[in-house]
């Protein structure tokens, strides 16, 4: 698949045309409003953001890079939706946010472009949207320096997140738009891994975001079975066993 093309326009359209919602914490986005402290704390507590240089594949609007940004890191957040980064950077100069730039691109062409360039690599609620996740992936673990961390998040294929994520959260409770998410495109953790060994990505840890609907609270658990986090990191390129090879030489 072209670099190019790894996208839908039907789902571009679908963020475009809400766009300027983004920052409004009681619109459709008000569940990204509300996880983002528990992802940024996750984040920063495996890879101290203070000082590192971020990519943000997939930043929408801006939520988390903008709050990635003011914990110290410099942020390049890239999306293809044009209105949502127009609002990402309006907000930016807004809110007088340092350390945070905008680009529309692809992580495929910036990562034929800018390859191992960033300490940290963010890609959270993303993959469930584009039509080759894998490419992704890969473009993500080429875009990370080595021994940098890559973040991933989305939402598990099964009859539980079916009914949680699309049923519940989309028709039910109306805290999503319909439509938002297409269950085929779901993504199970098997196949995140999968993605993961082929690009040479090692699993560091992987956590569970759970929600009460009564209470409207979210909190991160061992329980994976609807919507999950992921982090990686990308080896060091020399292993202590070449090393021992080149000294044995």
């Amino acid at each position: 698949m072209s670099t190019i093309k790894n996208f839908d326009p039907a789902e571009l359209a679908k963020f475009s045309d809400l766009a300027h919602r983004w920052w409004d914490k009681e619109s459709e986005f008000r569940p990204l409003h509300e996880i983002n402290p528990l992802r940024l704390e996750w984040i920063a507590g495996l890879a101290p953001l203070s000082g590192m240089r971020v990519l943000d594949v997939g930043c929408g609007g801006g939520i988390l890079a903008d709050s990635m940004a003011r914990k110290g890191a410099t942020v390049l957040g890239i999306d293809l939706a044009s209105k949502a980064l127009k609002v990402a950077q309006l907000h930016a100069l807004e809110a007088q946010t340092q350390g945070v730039e905008y680009r529309e691109i692809s992580a495929e062409a910036l990562a034929a472009e800018q390859p191992g360039t960033f300490d940290v690599v963010t890609c959270m609620e993303m993959l469930e949207h584009v039509p080759d996740p894998a490419a992704v992936v890969k473009a993500c673990a080429t875009l990370v320096k080595p021994g940098g961390y890559v973040f991933f998040s989305t939402i598990n294929r099964n009859a539980k997140a079916f009914l949680f994520a699309i049923v519940g959260a989309e028709y039910v409770l109306n805290m999503l738009p319909r439509g938002t998410h297409e269950y085929a495109k779901l993504i199970k953790p098997s196949e995140i891994a999968r993605y993961c060994r082929a690009t040479g990505l090692d699993f560091v840890q992987t956590k569970g975001l759970e929600y009460n609907p009564l209470t409207r609270h979210y909190w991160l658990s061992v329980n994976t079975s609807v919507n999950y986090l992921v982090a990686t990191q990308k080896p060091e390129r020399a292993s202590s066993h070449a090393e021992d090879k080149s000294t044995a030489a």
